[in-house]
């Protein structure tokens, strides 16, 4: 089976920065795939080339064989495969969580908003908010609203999600909620490409850990492997700060 993202010899510039230097990743259907290093390392530059929030100064990406950077591609069909959770939790204010999340499905898949609110509240009972339908933003928790951020990117029913640091910018009573989320996802087959240092979840879930420093891949292994025997001594280095 072909696999559903396809990253090949991606390099991107900001300015005099090589924030990538020629990343090549493949991730298969179900798969999910951690990567970790140091501030400055690519990390979130790749999430963002894989959504084109980013584009590449050269090399290619292909979600399910479409090329993310063709020039030509429709990027807002692209997108709606790729949902995509940031540090910051981007819910609008001014809207409540069942708005939140019926927005996007409504405006973009044209999808009736009887059926929207239905799938929502669905989502709700998944992430364990279903008493949180009609509240604002404001009334929740960072744990709380990053679930809803969650809910909202699967509302668009996406074939993959992008998470770049999802738990960076909360408490540490609320990154249990947030990655328990993610844990039953990967559990339920999601595709996932996930940034974050959170080791308990890499052990838990991760497929493969991908260790990036100076916008290259270092290292690929397994959690076990990667955690009890890395190859590379600037993995061995990374590790004995993190652990």
């Amino acid at each position: 089976m072909a696999p559903i993202i396809e990253i090949k010899n991606a390099v991107k510039n900001f300015g005099s920065v090589r924030a990538l230097r020629g990343v090549s990743l493949d991730v298969a259907v179900g798969e999910v795939v951690l990567i970790i290093g140091p501030s400055g390392s690519g990390k979130s530059t790749l999430l963002r080339c894989v959504n084109r929030l980013e584009q590449l100064d050269s090399g290619t990406i292909l979600i399910e064989g479409q090329s993310v950077t063709d020039p030509k591609a429709d990027i807002r069909l692209i997108r709606e495969k790729v949902g995509m959770v940031f540090q910051s939790f981007n819910l609008f204010p001014h809207l409540s969580v069942l708005d939140n999340i019926t927005l996007a499905p409504m405006e973009v898949l044209k999808i009736p908003k009887e059926e929207a609110q239905a799938k929502a509240k669905e989502l709700l009972a998944k992430v364990g908010l279903s008493d949180k339908v009609g509240a604002w933003p404001e009334q929740l928790s960072g744990g709380q609203q990053q679930r809803v951020a969650i809910a909202r990117a699967l509302a668009m029913s996406p074939k993959v999600m992008l998470f770049d640091e999802p738990t960076s910018a909360l408490d540490p009573e609320m990154i249990k909620e947030v990655l328990d989320v993610m844990t039953d996802l990967a559990n339920e087959g999601m595709t996932m490409l996930v940034v974050s240092h959170e080791m308990g979840f890499a052990r838990a879930a991760a497929d493969r850990i991908i260790f990036m420093d100076a916008g290259q891949i270092v290292e690929e292994a397994p959690p076990e492997t990667f955690f009890t025997s890395p190859r590379e001594q600037r993995t061995k280095d990374f590790l004995d700060h993190i652990l």
